[in-house]
């Protein structure tokens, strides 16, 4: 319920900012979002586990399956799409499509997801958490190869900002966390408020932009139904790709959830953060936000589904 109410919450900022637009140029947005940013990463650092961390390393058969997911086979998917677009790889619609595909996995959904299935949740934690931090370099590196070759794309520009934005907040935060990762685990829950509040104004903030250059209104029925059935198709495909490989790997059941639930799901928090950095708050970065919010949507459903229906089976 509580990530039902999330995805709310968005489509709530979504409709102010379709109706109120004149919010990003009366509040000081790019400043709030900026530091609330820097600070998501802060307590992300802060709050990674070393003995959870640990106690995930072993299974690295897991780990590879996942991330080779994640970063490599989803892009390449994106990639394979690309015919389905009039206009190539100049079409911003398909840019936001691999902008989904490139991402990291979500950290807080995919190890509820499988502690509520009964898979491996030490493999899932680790997993969860590295993708993160993968995500920081592997997410802006796939965008410049594409970018490059459609726009005048200046990725030193982008790493300059990722650097102050993210990676030193980061780093500042793993270098606190023997001292206060304690308290950081213990307000959990008000640190993923603080979170979902930043993503919210950073959503609203998009819009408004895209709104008010009307980018999103020329965007036709047709195109986002598209769209919709691309997204879903993709969550499928890898979704079942992945119980194959594990079957085909030998995983044990328990290993097979993490591997399909880690590897499938896509990070909003962090699409959210990674288009505010890339693109700043362009006309384009409400448009960017589409595929993986749809996205998101689904694979909570799917997820949750498919979750309860692990967690029904015999145990021995």
């Amino acid at each position: 319920m509580r990530s039902h109410g999330f995805i709310f919450a968005i489509f709530l900022a979504i409709g102010v900012a379709y109706f109120l637009p004149q919010g990003i140029g009366i509040f000081p947005l790019r400043t709030i979002t900026d530091i609330g940013i820097g600070l998501i990463f802060f307590f992300y650092g802060l709050k990674l586990s070393p003995a959870e961390f640990k106690a995930g390393l072993v299974n690295y058969k897991v780990h590879i399956v996942i991330h080779l997911t994640t970063f490599i086979i989803f892009p390449l998917l994106c990639l394979l799409c690309l015919p389905l677009f009039e206009d190539g790889i100049r079409s911003e619609l398909w840019i936001a499509l691999f902008f989904l595909g490139a991402l990291p996995s979500t950290v807080s959904s995919s190890v509820v997801m499988v502690a509520l299935a009964k898979g491996n949740l030490p493999t899932a934690i680790f997993n969860a958490s590295l993708s993160g931090l993968i995500g920081i370099v592997a997410t802006p590196v796939w965008i410049a190869f594409i970018l490059e070759r459609s726009t005048d794309f200046d990725f030193l520009v982008v790493f300059q900002k990722l650097f102050l934005q993210i990676i030193i907040p980061l780093t500042l935060g793993l270098f606190l966390q023997r001292s206060f990762g304690h308290l950081a685990r213990k307000y959990g829950k008000q640190l993923s408020l603080f979170d979902k509040t930043t993503i919210i104004l950073i959503i609203y903030s998009s819009f408004s932009a895209s709104f008010t250059s009307e980018l999103i209104e020329n965007i036709k029925i047709s195109d986002l139904l598209k769209m919709t059935g691309i997204v879903l198709i993709l969550f499928l495909v890898v979704f079942f790709g992945l119980a194959l490989v594990s079957k085909l790997i030998g995983f044990n059941t328990e290993d097979k959830i993490a591997a399909q639930f880690c590897g499938t799901k896509k990070s909003l928090v962090h699409g959210s953060v990674m288009v505010k950095v890339l693109f700043g708050n362009t006309a384009a970065s409400g448009l960017l936000l589409l595929p993986i919010m749809i996205y998101h949507s689904l694979q909570l459903i799917l997820v949750a589904w498919a979750a309860e229906r692990y967690a029904n089976r015999e145990i021995d």
